[in-house]
């Protein structure tokens, strides 16, 4: 019940204010869960759930972290968190371009994304326009927050959400949230991707029959939001993994951690292979960095 309460402080409408001390929710939510995050199937101190409803489609990752909080929070909630934001999501297969920009009206990420993990040109992909809402920082705890009104296959409201708590000299407790909305066009558009693109894809969580013999994992849209919400967890671990040194080895160690860590849930995770997952990535940064830079 803790777990479901802190996602819905952050997603659902109102009841944010009746939240009176963040940090202290948090950790709650941290005892709770102490359990399943001790001992689950990740081979990592994680947790993660999912939430169907028949508009809206929400996916939560909570894990330890080893890592100091104020590493956690420099990285990304700071003055620098807009633009490490950039080089988080492009570390996922489907995020082909993504550029931060700032102004009276606001901070933004814009991303290109595509239904496949494959090179693809910036036409052939749907864009969306996250607005970034600056940090909200408590002694020992943070909450960024990414929003958009539209994305593709006519879904809205997207929300990435990310608030951390510190659980001491070298450790943080993250709750990565990841949902978005549609209505009957969203939902028949989902069908036919699930039906083509997603055919044959799962999730993380066994439906199966506690005397089931092998597991039975959920596909459909709760499948889909749990594959992307571990792949976004999978990138923000892997951009804070990273070795100091040139940025080009950098990137490297990124793009090498994200895929080993996504390679130990090849079932949900496996699309194509290291030396094509490298390439596609290299040759798309190095897209970003160009457009970037001509404005």
């Amino acid at each position: 019940m803790l777990a479901i309460l802190a996602a819905c402080s952050l997603v659902c409408p109102g009841l944010q204010a009746q939240t009176s001390d963040d940090a202290a929710r948090l950790l709650a939510t941290y005892h709770d869960l102490k359990p399943r995050l001790d001992q689950n199937a990740f081979h990592r101190r994680l947790y993660l759930d999912s939430q169907e409803s028949p508009s809206t489609v929400t996916g939560q990752i909570y894990a330890v972290m080893d890592y100091p909080f104020a590493t956690v929070h420099r990285a990304l909630s700071d003055a620098n968190g807009l633009n490490n934001w950039c080089d988080v999501l492009l570390l996922h297969p489907n995020i082909k371009y993504c550029r931060s920009s700032g102004s009276n009206g606001g901070n933004m990420l814009t991303i290109n994304v595509s239904q496949e993990e494959v090179a693809e040109e910036l036409r052939s992909t749907y864009r969306l326009r996250f607005n970034y809402d600056a940090a909200i920082t408590r002694p020992g705890y943070f909450r960024v927050r990414l929003h958009a009104d539209s994305g593709p296959l006519n879904t809205r409201d997207y929300q990435i959400v990310l608030e951390a708590v510190s659980l001491g000299s070298s450790r943080t407790f993250l709750h990565l949230t990841y949902a978005y909305s549609y209505g009957t066009l969203g939902r028949l558009a989902m069908k036919g991707y699930l039906a083509t693109f997603g055919r044959g894809k799962v999730g993380f969580t066994d439906i199966a029959d506690g005397s089931a013999a092998q597991p039975e994992y959920v596909s459909g849209v709760r499948g889909l939001v749990e594959r992307n919400t571990m792949r976004y967890y999978l990138a923000i671990d892997a951009w804070l993994r990273e070795p100091p040194g040139q940025p080009d080895t950098r990137l490297q160690q990124r793009l090498s951690n994200w895929f080993s860590a996504s390679e130990q849930y090849s079932r949900q995770l496996h699309e194509i292979d290291r030396q094509q997952y490298m390439q596609m990535k290299q040759d798309e940064y190095r897209r970003q960095q160009a457009m970037n830079r001509s404005g």
